[in-house]
């Protein structure tokens, strides 16, 4: 499907939807298999140097293919201070495109401030999954806005999805 035909409403701004704070937070997904084109963002100490290009790509891709998932959703992982791996949620494998299958119990939290708060944010997923008595196995963010779009909104908003046992 098209970016268009989805649940994705970015009228407002014409890049970032406003973040439905009550479908992600405090939430647990669970996943079978559930497609992703994965990509790479080059970063210097954490700092994105590319993101919006790979966005850009990314999202092309997906258009063309009219592969968006239902719920759009494009996750982020960490790896280093040099580069992270971005996962885009899809409905179907995109031509051309690496693909990741993500699967297992997934807890949520949303968080609103500066990205200068991810150290506090990560602290916070651990301290969030500890106190549903799970263990933790990886953790992602869903960067919801925009620097552009956290300015007209005035607030930046960030899904921590902990990956459980």
């Amino acid at each position: 499907m098209k970016m268009a035909e989805t649940t994705y409403d970015n009228r407002e701004t014409g890049c970032c939807a406003r973040l439905d704070e009550a479908r992600w937070d405090n939430q647990e997904f669970v996943w079978k298999d559930k497609p992703f084109v994965k990509d790479h963002i080059r970063e210097f100490l954490h700092l994105p140097l590319n993101f919006g290009s790979v966005m850009a790509r990314d999202h092309a891709a997906l258009e063309q293919a009219q592969a968006y998932a239902q719920e759009p959703l494009w996750l982020v992982d960490e790896v280093s201070p040099w580069g992270s791996d971005i996962y885009l949620a899809t409905d179907r494998d995109v031509p051309n495109m690496r693909m990741e299958y993500l699967s297992g119990k997934f807890l949520t939290k949303v968080f609103t401030g500066p990205y200068r708060d991810f150290g506090q944010w990560v602290r916070q997923m651990e301290a969030h999954v500890e106190a549903h008595g799970r263990t933790l196995q990886k953790l992602y963010f869903f960067y919801a806005t925009c620097p552009k779009c956290a300015k007209h909104f005035g607030k930046n908003q960030v899904v921590g999805f902990a990956k459980v046992e």
